[in-house]
C-alpha cells in the first residue's frame, strides 16, 4: 500500500492533523492548514505533482492550504461538495466569519486561505462512481461533508464524521457550529459503515482497521455526548470534555492533540445549536 500518512504538527503539536497522500496515483485527500502547507510539502517528494486534492470539507483544518498548493501545482483538480465549493472559489465570506470568532489568533492558526480559481474544482453532489473511487454525501459534522472510499485499498476517508481517535484514545465526536445534526450523523455513520471498508482514515488521527468497534463507539458516543450537552451548559461541557479525555487518556501529549484536534469549547455551541434547531423543528421550543 502506497498510502502516506503526513503528520503536519500543526502548532508543533504531532497527532492532530494527517493528510493522506499517495505518491503513484497522485492524490491527497484533506492538505490542512495553510500554516502547514510547507511541512506538507517537506514531506511529499520533492518531485511530487497532485493531480487531484479530495476534500471531505472545507473546515480550515482540513481544507485551507488547497489554494497554496495549487500555485504549486497548476494542472490539479479538486473535488469537494457543491455546498462547499462557493466558498472554497471565493473564501471571503467564510474568512470574515471564522475572523470574528478567532480573531488576531486567525493568521496563526490557519494562515492564508487562497481562492481556487473556479475551473479547477469539480463539484461533488455526493453519489458519485468515480476513477478509484466512491463518493457519498455524509453531513452530521458538516452540510458540506463527504467520504471517500479508495477501491484499490478498501480504505474510507472520513475527514471528521467518524470522529476524532488519536493513538489508542477514545472515539470522540468533533462538535463545532454550526452544522451539527446528530440524527444525520448517525445516518453517515450507517453509510460509511455499509461499504465495508478495510479501515478508516481520520483527519484526526490516523488510520484505524478495527471498524465495526470504532462506529459502535462513535454512536454511542453521539448520544451520550448530546444528550450530555443539552443537560449543561458551555462551561460545564467543557469540563466534562477535559476530565473524560483525562481520565481516558494517560499520555500528556496525546492529550494535548485532542485538544488541538477537537477543542473543547467549541464543542457545545454545535450541540446547542442542535438542540435549538430540532425543537424548532418540532414544535418543541
Amino acid at each position: 500500500m502506497s498510502i502516506q500518512e503526513i503528520d503536519l504538527h500543526h502548532m508543533g503539536d504531532e497527532h492532530a492533523i494527517c493528510c493522506y497522500a499517495d505518491v503513484e496515483e497522485g492524490w491527497l485527500v484533506d492538505p490542512g492548514p495553510e500554516v502547514t502547507h510547507r511541512t506538507l510539502l517537506a514531506a511529499l517528494p520533492e518531485d511530487f505533482r497532485a493531480r487531484t486534492i479530495l476534500l471531505t470539507h472545507i473546515h480550515f483544518d482540513h481544507a485551507g492550504a488547497t489554494g497554496r498548493l495549487l500555485e504549486r501545482w497548476p494542472d490539479a483538480e479538486v473535488w469537494v461538495h457543491e455546498r462547499g465549493a462557493p466558498h472554497m472559489i471565493d473564501p471571503a465570506k467564510l474568512v470574515a466569519s471564522a475572523t470574528r470568532i478567532y480573531g488576531d489568533q486567525f493568521a496563526t492558526l490557519w494562515g492564508e486561505v487562497v481562492p481556487i480559481p473556479r475551473e479547477r474544482v469539480r463539484v461533488l453532489t455526493g453519489i458519485e462512481s468515480l476513477p478509484g473511487w466512491q463518493v457519498q454525501y455524509t453531513p452530521g459534522h458538516a452540510s458540506h461533508h463527504v467520504s471517500y472510499l479508495h477501491d484499490a485499498t478498501g480504505t474510507a476517508f472520513t475527514g471528521d464524521v467518524a470522529g476524532v481517535r488519536i493513538l489508542d484514545g477514545p472515539v470522540f465526536p468533533p462538535t463545532p457550529p454550526p452544522d451539527i445534526d446528530i440524527d444525520l450523523w448517525q445516518e453517515s455513520v450507517d453509510l460509511v459503515q455499509s461499504w465495508a471498508p478495510s479501515a478508516l482514515a481520520l483527519t484526526h488521527f490516523g488510520r484505524h482497521t478495527d471498524v465495526d468497534q470504532h462506529l459502535d463507539a462513535l454512536r454511542e458516543g453521539l448520544t451520550r455526548w448530546s444528550r450530555a450537552a443539552r443537560e449543561s451548559t458551555d462551561a460545564q461541557y467543557t469540563s466534562l470534555v477535559r476530565s473524560f479525555i483525562e481520565a481516558e487518556v494517560g499520555d500528556p501529549l496525546t492529550r494535548r492533540a485532542y485538544e488541538r484536534a477537537n477543542p473543547p469549547s467549541t464543542l457545545w455551541a454545535g450541540m446547542n445549536r442542535y438542540w435549538t434547531k430540532k425543537a424548532e423543528r418540532e414544535g418543541t421550543a
